[in-house]
């Protein structure tokens, strides 16, 4: 073999590896934070951001991404689908089923969601239940 050949051929492989390493680490898809299983203090989370900010928050279920994304210390909550729960920081004892239910829910406690949107205008209102697609989705603060 010619050494010339063999030369070009060694040198141009760990480029061509570290190029492509590059390549995937700047991918938008290496950027997502996907979680799953049991996290500290008896949390159950799947989906990408899925309670990603909790801090002391515990006994929480959070399924879907961005899930109980801004849960910091709220108790005994559960999101099942896309952006369930999504502003809840301190809510304790909230149910959330269905894409945005109590979507804008940041202090809010003791209220169940069920439906798309259900729910979702709800901010500091405690003690609601809403069944269907956009029930009660304007309600801010009754409870």
């Amino acid at each position: 073999m010619n050494p010339l050949t063999q030369s070009k051929n060694t040198t141009i492989l760990p480029v061509l590896s570290a190029l492509m390493l590059a390549c995937f680490a700047l991918s938008p898809q290496a950027w997502a934070v996907c979680q799953e299983g049991c996290l500290t203090n008896q949390n159950t989370v799947l989906g990408d951001d899925a309670l990603l900010s909790n801090t002391t928050g515990y006994s929480n279920t959070a399924a879907g991404s961005q899930a109980l994304k801004n849960n910091t210390t709220g108790v005994y909550n559960t999101a099942n689908g896309y952006q369930a729960l999504l502003f809840n920081t301190i809510g304790g004892s909230n149910t959330a089923n269905g894409a945005q239910a109590l979507f804008n829910n940041t202090t809010g406690s003791d209220n169940t969601a069920s439906g798309v949107s259900a729910l979702s205008g709800n901010t500091t209102g405690d003690n609601n239940t809403a069944s269907g697609v956009g029930a009660l989705a304007f309600n801010t603060t009754g409870g």
